[in-house]
């Protein structure tokens, strides 16, 4: 990626897809992967040890809880199996086990949940990417861009969750601002992050936060110094953005599995690129491997101690990176 020359692949081969990463104030690092497992790094460094067995295979955002380093908050987006159904939605995994916080909101089945960020007062937002389709078909709902996303908040107090904004194109990453005062919550399909106000005079109101991305924005988090990282996903690969030029061409492509599979496997092979944003919504810094010569399809990345660390859903690694 431009700025670095190389990446440490953490767990490499040993990690199926580890579309999130958090690393804790000790420096242990976090992630869940396809198999279903919440796995974290061993403290020698030497590779990554089973911690928790936390869903299915749609283990999306996590994070550590609050009120107790020993458990994890992750979205579970998986639901094609009895086993698995129960504990589809936000979840709380700690050595008791699974405990299921949030699985519906106003009587509707939260389908989708894709990534989380948890205040200083324990509240809980995090996105349900689509309220139609379910992760295994989560790039119909993509090459659709159909306005069916959420914000959704949990209540710890009431153990209510609400809705905070709906008619989201594909809602995905999530992030609270430094202060507490607004979340960012990621439009995918519109390649664009929205702000919304928590606190102070704009309290309620909801604005763009940065717009016209150089491709769709996937997960977000909150850096050191109070801006955000925001992992992008690339665009149409070169040759194919008439796959986009109308809702017609999209639709066709939707009716025929084949082409579906096709697309999505033309995205999949894509480069990465992360880009840095300020609090006010202005790019600061860009990362670039447009051509995927250090990692495809980067999902998530995370800073810590100088280095950026980068989840994905197809590689078998967490890339490492030192930004200086």
């Amino acid at each position: 990626m431009r700025q670095a020359k190389a990446v440490e692949k953490l767990g490499e081969g040993k990690l199926q897809g580890p579309e999130d990463v958090y690393v804790d104030g000790d420096g242990t690092l976090y992630t869940a992967t396809r198999d279903g497992w919440i796995k974290r790094m061993l403290s020698n460094g030497s590779g990554f040890e089973e911690w928790m067995l936390a869903g299915g295979g749609g283990l999306l955002g996590l994070a550590l809880a609050t009120d107790d380093p020993d458990r994890v908050l992750v979205c579970d987006a998986y639901k094609n199996s009895p086993s698995a159904s129960k504990w589809q939605g936000l979840l709380k995994v700690g050595t008791e086990g699974v405990v299921s916080l949030a699985s519906h909101v106003d009587g509707t089945r939260i389908r989708f949940a894709d990534d989380l960020a948890e205040a200083s007062d324990g509240s809980i937002y995090f996105s349900d990417a689509s309220s139609t389709f379910e992760f295994h078909d989560w790039f119909l709902d993509f090459l659709q861009a159909t306005p069916t996303g959420r914000l959704l908040k949990y209540d710890p107090e009431t153990k209510a969750t609400s809705v905070v904004l709906d008619g989201l194109s594909f809602a995905n990453g999530v992030a609270l601002s430094a202060q507490q005062d607004f979340v960012v919550v990621s439009e995918s399909s519109k390649f664009r992050c929205l702000k919304h106000w928590l606190k102070g005079d704009n309290k309620g109101q909801t604005e763009i936060f940065i717009d016209n991305l150089p491709g769709s924005p996937d997960n977000i988090k909150l850096a050191p110094d109070g801006s955000f990282w925001i992992a992008i996903l690339p665009p149409t690969p070169k040759g194919f953005s008439w796959i986009h030029a109308s809702p017609t061409t999209k639709k066709v492509i939707a009716a025929f599995p084949t082409l579906v599979k096709a697309a999505k496997a033309m995205s999949l092979k894509g480069g990465a690129m992360v880009v840095n944003v300020g609090s006010d919504g202005k790019m600061r810094r860009m990362l670039d491997d447009s051509e995927g010569k250090v990692m495809k399809f980067v999902t998530s990345v995370l800073e810590f101690d100088d280095h950026l660390y980068l989840g994905s859903l197809v590689n078998d690694f967490v890339g490492k990176i030192r930004l200086k």
